[in-house]
């Protein structure tokens, strides 16, 4: 009895050793599936915030980058399909950044687009790129209003995803998140599995979220990115223009017997709207002209450069300034907007008869100063600004006004640039501290008037930046 029992002991030793290796060994392959699937995710994981590291460096081109975000969620979670949708210019609607195949729909779609795609696929893909979601409209536009993410396994509740259930383009859960980065928001991203698919766990939607945490901020710094990179092209291309303006600018005065001559641009901005010229009408006689164009900037600069071709082509041997300016404002004004304007200031000096006509369409007042009794007057002829007429009251008010100059006189055009430089405290430099430099340098020469009043408006500014374009020219009786 005693050897049966201790052979059956045996028996039931070794089977239990068998069971427990075979426990074991089933419990490490278990172990090293999991591993192996926790690398995998590791892997996957890895290579999707590699992706998006791309944008933090400005390497990947948005088109790029919204697909790495859906295809990199597809992968890590395993679903059949995603879709990203981002905010327009507007922000008033979300359109389809990107959207993979085999997602299904996660918007409503009309019957009649369902019964083609049952046909022809291409149908509902390209209803899918092309349909824009308003705040509220469907799962994605509720996603976007609230700013809540969303993990849904039963779609009974979601209109325009129950109905397809059953249907060859039916979902059965899904997973949505708004991104939203430093207070802006950039879109929502979607994933969902079809009916065949195990729904998702609650272990999915934190990856989900993290994943879409990540992926606003890849999407933010784009964004940035980008917007740098065309406030550069802008800048290289507003240099070109400013270095095509100072081309049309003068860069000196011309000589002229019986006149000193000196002027001055200085824009606000890389480009200026303020207009100055010098122009051999004839042998005997020179056109100076200024002009402010209302605005600033490019829009400005390039009034100012229509307005510089005009003037020219009509001022070639035209000794009334008055007649030019009549000449130009017919010229311009069908093709200058409502809003914009010119004013214009064109004289035509003489030598040899010492004359100086004035013809002046609005523009600030030059300024006289006379050597024997040191008094600076505003030359206040009759005119209106070039553009808001179309010649019948321009023409009646628009006279040739003639300009008594003696040795040592002197005549200052400028724009409205320097009467109204503000300071800290808002007062504006103002004529009546022009004058003053103006009287304080006219003894030393046109270059001194410019060189001082320009220093006397810098003085009264301070540090604060210029808030229009400068433009200043005198002109001394020798």
């Amino acid at each position: 009895m005693w050897p049966t029992l201790l052979f059956g002991l045996l028996l039931a030793s070794v089977a239990g050793w068998i069971f427990t290796a075979y426990y074991q060994a089933r419990r490490i392959r278990r172990l090293e599936r999991s591993h192996e699937e926790i690398q995998v995710e590791e892997t996957l994981v890895f290579d999707f915030l590699h992706g998006l590291g791309e944008a933090f460096s400005g390497t990947i081109r948005p088109q790029e980058l919204h697909r790495l975000i859906v295809e990199g969620a597809t992968r890590i979670l395993d679903a059949h399909g995603g879709s990203l949708y981002m905010t327009d210019r507007t922000g008033g609607k979300l359109t389809p950044a990107f959207i993979s195949k085999g997602c299904p729909p996660l918007v409503d779609v009309p019957p009649n687009i369902l019964q083609q795609a049952a046909a022809a696929p291409i149908t509902l893909e390209s209803y899918l790129r092309l349909h824009s979601v308003t705040p509220g409209e469907g799962l994605i536009g509720r996603v976007w209003q609230t700013g809540q993410s969303l993990c849904l396994n039963d779609l009974s509740e979601v209109l325009e995803l129950a109905k397809l259930w059953g249907s060859a383009f039916g979902a059965a859960s899904v997973m949505a998140a708004p991104l939203s980065y430093a207070k802006q928001d950039l879109g929502v991203l979607a994933v969902a599995n079809g009916p065949l698919a195990a729904p998702f766990s609650q272990g999915d939607f934190v990856v989900f979220k993290s994943i879409a945490e990540q992926s606003a901020f890849a999407l933010y710094n784009a964004i940035i990115y980008s917007m740098a990179n065309e406030k550069k092209r802008l800048d290289h291309d507003l240099e070109i223009a400013r270095d095509i303006q100072r081309i049309l600018l003068p860069a000196e005065a011309p000589a002229i017997n019986g006149f000193q001559i000196s002027g001055l641009n200085v824009p606000a901005r890389q480009v200026s709207g303020d207009y100055f010229d010098y122009i051999q009408v004839d042998e005997e006689r020179l056109g100076v002209a200024i002009a402010d164009v209302s605005g600033k900037g490019v829009p400005a600069s390039l009034i100012m450069a229509i307005c510089r071709s005009v003037l020219r082509a009509e001022a070639a041997r035209n000794p009334s300034p008055a007649d030019v300016l009549r000449k130009v404002n017919r010229q311009l004004y069908p093709d200058i907007k409502e809003d914009m304007f010119i004013s214009m200031a064109y004289l035509i000096l003489d030598h040899q008869r010492n004359g100086v006509t004035l013809a002046r369409a609005g523009h600030d007042a030059p300024l006289l100063y006379k050597r024997a009794s040191q008094s600076v007057t505003p030359l206040k002829s009759p005119g209106m600004v070039v553009g808001i007429d179309s010649g019948n009251v321009f023409d009646r008010l628009t006279t040739d006004f003639a300009v008594p100059l003696e040795r040592d006189d002197c005549l200052v055009l400028y724009t409205d640039g320097v009467t109204e430089a503000l300071n800290s405290a808002g007062d504006e430099f103002g004529l009546d501290r022009m004058i003053q430099s103006v009287r304080a340098s006219a003894s030393d020469g046109a270059q001194t008037i410019v060189k001082r009043i320009i220093e006397d408006v810098r003085n009264f500014i301070g540090s604060l930046p210029q808030n229009d374009d400068i433009t200043l020219i005198a002109i001394r009786k020798t």
